[in-house]
């Protein structure tokens, strides 16, 4: 495969309808050419956590749907890890097996399909869901892949240098904690060590300088061996798909701490993701060339392939929404604090893939791997609150007169994601939110 007409199929056919009526409305964020993987169970419930399909406002239940409905011979046994709740399992089939369970599901929602009235009996609204992390995250990696945050916050502090040497040749990463990654709910404001300007001594306390990142992570659905690379030709097939993520930071904290390691106490309270994965097969009609800017150096022969410089990058529309205590309790709407494109990327996921394998690092079915914040080149496209007020120096101006420069207790933060453009149907990530709590 080597572009982007290559990765479409008939379940990307912008003229596909669905018998569930929601997914025909062209602003849900699930049609039926999108179809994410969840994990879910019925609010309130104390049932088991099973894996469902987004489908407009709906969710089918493939336990259920594993059930009540008839599926070929080749389509049962691929149902067989989802009606068990075990998508990790069900990643761990591979590329092929993805891609055949895709086209079932797409034949057995679309318009016409003889499922519908088995396949019925095993929706359930969204509304009437409660979902849970939609696989096992065994390890987290966040990179640093965008550009323009990282020389926004560069010239903060390095403004005659704001690039580091290393960065246009290698994916930068850290590795972060699974255990604390959530989906949308509140987040409790971190304590840590910090150091003021001046100080001879640190102090203990909570953070004064909450934010949050824009980000999106990329869900790995197949594992390689402990010391066996991921050539960057098999980097694709080993993506599953993607989430939303916001990776809150301590900035105070992280000041104080990150010398000589990187990040720790100050990113590691919490993260979070939305709650749909969505396959990197339904992406497929939104990749881009890859390129890099004239006269940057071009990566190395292991990072470089003929499919990633032809459909490399994805064109994913990325926005920020806060509601603060105050607007919440006037009615306000939330406000839009910036829109970015995951296109601007300086890094692919393949590339962060394969250079993250290239050591002999065994990556896992389930492992999370993030963007790094995502920011785009203009002030409306910054993907943090550092840098949207300059680290403090310039707070922004909300609706009602209220400022921020870092997040408050009762702040609400919301991401949200869609994909979008003539000749295919708009699809989205979904979103993730987190209140902010003392």
């Amino acid at each position: 495969m080597s572009t982007r007409t290559d990765l479409t199929n008939a379940t990307h056919d912008p003229a596909l309808r669905s018998w569930v009526e929601s997914a025909n409305d062209g602003a849900t964020d699930f049609p039926i050419q999108n179809l994410p993987y969840g994990r879910f169970r019925r609010a309130g419930s104390d049932e088991a956590f099973r894996i469902g399909v987004a489908i407009g406002d709906q969710v089918l239940d493939l336990k259920l749907a594993s059930e009540q409905s008839p599926w070929p011979d080749a389509v049962s046994p691929l149902l067989e890890p989802l009606a068990a709740g075990d998508l990790n399992a069900f990643m761990a089939l591979g590329a092929p097996a993805w891609s055949r369970m895709r086209a079932a599901l797409s034949a057995a929602l679309a318009a016409d399909s003889l499922q519908a009235p088995f396949l019925e009996l095993c929706l359930l609204p969204q509304s009437a869901c409660a979902m849970a992390l939609p696989c096992r995250i065994g390890d987290y990696t966040d990179f640093y892949a965008g550009i323009h945050h990282a020389t926004t916050i560069g010239k903060l502090f390095r403004p005659d240098n704001p690039l580091l040497p290393n960065y246009k040749w290698v994916p930068i990463g850290y590795h972060g904690r699974a255990s604390s990654i959530g989906l949308s709910g509140p987040v409790k404001r971190p304590h840590g060590q910090t150091m003021a300007p001046g100080a001879s001594a640190p102090v203990f306390g909570p953070s004064a300088k909450l934010d949050y990142e824009l980000e999106v992570g990329a869900i790995v659905g197949r594992a390689n061996a402990q010391g066996q690379a991921v050539p960057i030709a098999e980097a694709e097939d080993a993506l599953f798909g993607l989430v939303l993520l916001n990776d809150w930071s301590a900035r105070d904290i992280q000041a104080w701490e990150y010398q000589p390691l990187g990040p720790f106490l100050a990113k590691n309270f919490a993260s979070s993701i939305s709650p749909w994965i969505v396959t990197m097969e339904a992406l497929a009609p939104f990749r881009r060339p890859f390129t890099r800017p004239a006269g940057d150096p071009q990566p190395l022969p292991y990072l470089d392939g003929a499919f990633n410089r032809a459909a490399g990058a994805i064109d994913i529309v990325l926005e920020v929404w806060l509601q603060t205590a105050a607007m919440r309790a006037a009615g306000q709407n939330a406000m839009r604090l910036s829109q970015s494109n995951m296109s601007d990327a300086y890094w692919t996921w393949a590339q962060m893939l394969t250079h993250h394998a290239s050591n002999g690092c065994n990556l896992q079915p389930g492992d999370l791997l993030g963007s790094g914040t995502l920011s785009g080149a203009d002030a409306g496209g910054r993907g943090s609150l550092m840098e949207l007020s300059s680290n403090g120096r310039s707070p922004i101006t909300l609706p009602g007169g209220e400022q921020r420069s870092f997040l408050q207790d009762g702040d609400t933060l919301t991401l949200r994601a869609c994909c979008q453009q003539s000749g295919a149907v708009r699809i989205g990530l979904g979103e993730v939110s987190g209140t902010i709590v003392g």
